[in-house]
Formats: structure tokens, sequence, C-alpha cells
């Protein structure tokens, strides 16, 4: 029913026409959940671009739009898309700097801000982008054009202008340029045509088991292609999106929302298994017992292969013990979809054992983004996999393991960069996605490591430090971990420990541990530290073992720019700032 959607505006018309929704995008104002009928979504979405043609937005300009989540960022999505307008979402944690550069390389001509943060931000650049004439924001900010006034401007006027820009545009045109915050360089404009990202949402919609009675709750950046593909995906299912408020308040508005599905990345579900643990801890009596048993029972968990003794005591764990935990997701979850970065295997078991299925997959801005995913149906789960290949996507191996993807959802290039593009993109249309990988069981796609983070030691040993620091982050005393040592004689680890779990840990050990400094220095963590690096340590090969490691006083953040937007590590720019510390590990080398 859906073969007529084959650019991103027919997809909200799609669900006008087939299932319309009285709460389709819904956010919380003054304490109350409000929004956007279907109906009422694409009477702003048409008011709106009336008036982008009013205001003298034409064919392939450039429209920046830096804002949290909400449904405005969605009416003036399909509102520039239908004026053939490009959208070029920024991420609003980012610095001035590659704002500007972004700016410049896009030629921005209007922009739409949320908040005076934002607003401020780019008013800072503003005399350094010749090409941008208006700013816009979204909430109220005297002095500042609000995107209402866009929306008053098409009212009461024909649609026959944009109905005829619509009917002119094709699926490969142009859509949107979605900059990659990158570990390393400056940002590329990722140019997605209409194509690549409608086939992507429709092949990924096979995978999630949600239908138009089903809620999705939506907090992962829009701006990143993963939550903004997944959203269309929703609309074409008719699911009702609802936007939580922030990141501090999910959980509350988890229990509000009762969403079938959410998306999610893997340090928000180590943290969600941090907080049970924790708790599960302070019990005590038969309560604490009990909890360790499902938890212990969780951890061995695996699809395949587990007897019928095993089936029963986990039948008795999610009832006493594993339901609570489905509560504190509002009780109607049917799928967690996990992307971005890749999930400890420890935490796909613990929450499938719980029956919360944690769905990892996997992709890339310049797959629009996925590529595989896990799926309940079909037997289609394996736990430390990413699951099948999508329909309509062929992957194959390069000679050194590096993953090659092609089909629709592949990116047309990088913006103004034909020789990067040159670089991933070959001639036979395929992606060489950089990582590497390998199929299990002939199906499962699973992924070991980053083909550029690969280094070799100077015995000639190669260590793929990706593993080695998923292992690491079993340890509920590690929250980040880097793993550093190429041509050294053995690799070494940054680590930053868990400061709100050791904070708890040195109360009750009565060590005398409040600040982050305080806990990093302190010479009762690096004895514990240190037994739990020697534990982690055995599942590794001789060459690949941690033999030192530091302690770093601070949290690696994004507003630090030890992390990009999408929370990967920033290697290079980590090395940098802890040159000393890694100098220390090799005294004997010139580094």
């Amino acid at each position: 029913m859906s073969e007529n959607v084959t650019r991103i505006f027919d997809i909200p018309a799609f669900q006008l026409a087939n299932f319309p929704k009285e709460d389709a995008f819904m956010s919380k104002i003054d304490g109350k959940w409000q929004g956007y009928s279907t109906a009422a979504f694409m009477e702003a979405v048409n008011d709106c671009s009336k008036g982008l043609l009013k205001i003298g937005i034409e064919r392939g300009d450039k429209i920046a739009m830096i804002s949290n989540n909400r449904p405005e960022w969605n009416i003036m999505d399909i509102a520039i898309l239908q004026v053939g307008a490009i959208n070029v979402p920024i991420y609003p944690t980012i610095s001035e700097s590659d704002y500007q550069y972004i700016f410049n390389d896009a030629t921005i001509k209007v922009c739409i801000v949320s908040d005076e943060e934002l607003l401020e931000k780019v008013h800072h650049i503003q005399k350094n982008v010749p090409t941008l004439k208006d700013i816009y924001s979204f909430n109220s900010i005297a002095g500042t054009k609000n995107w209402t006034e866009i929306r008053d401007l098409g009212k009461d006027s024909s649609m026959e202008q944009v109905e005829a820009i619509k009917a002119s545009i094709k699926d490969t045109d142009l859509a949107t340029l979605i900059y990659t915050s990158g570990t390393t360089g400056t940002p590329k404009g990722v140019m997605l045509s209409h194509r690549n990202i409608v086939s992507n949402s429709k092949a990924s919609a096979e995978r999630l088991p949600v239908d138009f009675n089903s809620k999705a709750l939506s907090f992962l950046p829009i701006c990143h292609v993963y939550e903004r593909m997944v959203l269309y995906l929703y609309m074409l299912n008719g699911t009702s999106v609802y936007f939580a408020e922030s990141m501090e308040t999910i959980g509350d508005n988890l229990r509000e929302v009762k969403p079938e599905v959410f998306t999610a990345v893997p340090r928000l579900l180590e943290k969600v298994y941090d907080k049970i643990v924790t708790k599960g801890s302070d019990l005590t009596g038969i309560k604490k017992m009990l909890f360790y048993w499902a938890l212990n029972l969780g951890l061995e968990y695996d699809v395949v292969g587990k007897g019928a003794f095993y089936k029963l005591q986990l039948g008795l764990a999610r009832k006493i013990i594993f339901s609570k935990w489905r509560e504190a997701l509002g009780g109607n979850v049917k799928a967690v979809a996990s992307g971005s970065a890749a999930l400890q295997p420890r935490l796909a078991r613990v929450f499938l054992a719980a029956g919360i299925p944690v769905m990892e997959g996997y992709g890339l801005t310049e797959s629009s983004p996925v590529i595989s995913v896990n799926c309940e149906e079909n037997d289609g789960v394996r736990i430390g996999t990413v699951g099948r290949i999508i329909d309509g996507v062929e992957v194959k191996f390069a000679e050194d393991g590096e993953i090659w993807a092609r089909g629709p959802n592949i990116m047309m290039g990088y913006y103004n960069k034909p020789e990067q593009t040159r670089e991933v993109l070959d001639d036979e249309g395929w992606l060489h996605t950089g990582d590497i990988g390998e199929l299990v069981e002939g199906q499962y796609l699973k992924i070991t490591d980053r083909k550029k983070e690969i280094f070799k030691t100077s015995g000639g040993k190669y260590i793929a430090p990706q593993q080695v620091e998923n292992k690491f982050k079993e340890s509920r005393f590690i929250e980040q971990v880097m793993v550093v040592g190429e041509n050294q004689k053995h690799p070494s680890a940054l680590i930053v420990p868990a400061f709100e779990f050791l904070r708890e840990w040195c109360k009750r050990k009565g060590l005398d541990c409040t600040t982050p400094s305080d806990i990093a220095s302190h010479e009762g963590v690096h004895k514990k530290l240190s037994e739990e690096i020697d534990h982690l340590n055995q599942s590794f090969g001789k060459w690949e073992q941690i033999k030192k490691f530091t302690l770093i006083p601070e949290e690696w953040t994004v507003e630090g720019g030890q992390m990009t937007p999408t929370l990967k590590l920033k290697r290079r720019f980590i090395s940098k700032k802890y040159a000393a510390e890694i100098a220390d590990f090799y005294p004997d080398s010139f580094l």
C-alpha cells in the first residue's frame, strides 16, 4: 500500500490518507501532553511550505535547523522538503567554529533555532556567514522572528505553486545534508536523497513490531539520521510519537507514555543497567538474594541452546524480579532499537532475559543509516551480532574484512568533496564502511572493529581496541576507556572511573572520596581497579592484555571535545589531551 511513497514528504500524506492519528506528534507543555493530529500536522506543513516560498526560499536553498526534538521540527522538515529546499540539521552541542564551517560549506540561507542559547551561538558567527539572510526561532524570543511568522504568511493562500514543485521532485533528488561529526578532521556533509531515506524507513519498518495502535517515545537527537529515519518509519506505520521532555525525565516519560518502542544508544542502556544493579545491591536478605539470582540468570541468557530447567527458572525470574524492570519502562515495550555504537553482549543478554527486547542494529550516516538489525521474528536475534542485513541491501567483505554495503540507502556522496567521496564509494556503488566484520551462521552480521582503529604493537601483534574497551566497560567500576599502544610493547588504557558508583563504593568501604579527583587518585580505588583489570584481562591473549592504566579525573563528554555527538571516542583528541599520561606508559619510547 505504501508503494506510492517514494519521497519523504509522501510519508505524512500517506498517514493522513490511511490511518490519521489524533496524537501524531506530542510534547509536554505546562505539565500536559499536547501536540498535533495528523490533519493538524499536515495543515501546518502546507502553510509553512507556502510561507517559505513567500520569504524567498527557492528550490535547492539550504535551511539549517538547530533544535531539540519537538513537533515543530518535523513540521518545518516536511515543509522545507515540499518546496525542494534542503534541510541541514545541525547538532546543538557542536562548537561555534563547526557551526561556521558548516554554514559556509552548505551556504545556509535561513536558520531556525529552538532557544536563546542556540540563537546566541548563531549570532556569534553570523557576520562570518555571508549567505545567511534570516534567523527564526521555535521558542518565543524577544527581537527574533518566530517560526509561526512563516506559517502565518502561508495561510489562506493557494497550494498550487507548492503542488507544482512537489510534482517535479524525483526520489533521487537531494533531500538533506547531514554533517557527520567525525572522530577526526572537519565535518563532511553527507548527501542523502529522498530514495535513500524512504527505502531505509520501509526496510527497517519490517524489523520493528509497531503499528498504528502503538506509541513511541523519542529522545535521541533528531538531527542524527538514525532518530530522524525512525521518526519517518513511525509516520509510515501510523505510530504516535511522543517527545521526551529531556534526558533527565526519560524515566518519568516512559512511565507516563507507556510506549511500545523507543530508540536508545548503548551508553543509556549501560546507565539503566548500572542503576538497577546499584538498587539491587542496596537490598537485604531474601530480596537481595532473589535479585542476584535473577541477574546472574539473565547474564547467562542466550537465544539458542538453553534447556528446559533454565527456561523454567527464567519464567519465574521474569514474574518476580524482571517484571519490575519492565514496569519501569512503561510496561508495554516490544522493542528497544539500539544503535550508534557497539552494545555490550552482557547488556543484550540481561535485557532480553528480562523480556525487554533490546534489538541492536548497525549502520552509518552514509547508509541512511541502517544496514542490518536484529529482530525477534523469524529467529532474527543473535547476541553479539547486529542481526541480518535488511531487505534491498547487499553486503560483502574486502580481503582485510572491511564491510562493503550497496543498496538504495547508500548516500549520493559528500557535499563539495569528490575526492573524499571516491575514497569510500567505489564505481560499482559499494560503500566502504571502515568497519571490520564477519557473518555468523552465514547470515548474522558481527562487527569486530573499526579498520582505522586497529593498531599493531612493536611486536607485530594486531590489537582491536573496541573489543578490549567493550569488555572493560562490563565492570561497574569503569565508565569509559580508551586503549592505546600503537607501535609500543604492550597496550595500555586511559580509564574514566564510574564516579557515581565509586562514590557509594568508597562510602561503604570507609574511604574519604567525594570528588572525581579524590576517586581517581585514591590508592584504594587504584587497587580495586587493578584487580578488575587483572580479571578482565583473562578474556584476551597475552599480547592484548592491558599492562598499564591511569585513571582520568573527569568524564569524557561532547562538550569537552572527547566525544562526538553520537558518543564515539575522538581518539586523536583524547590522545593529544592526555599525551603526558600516555608518555608515562612508555618511558623508554619517543612519543
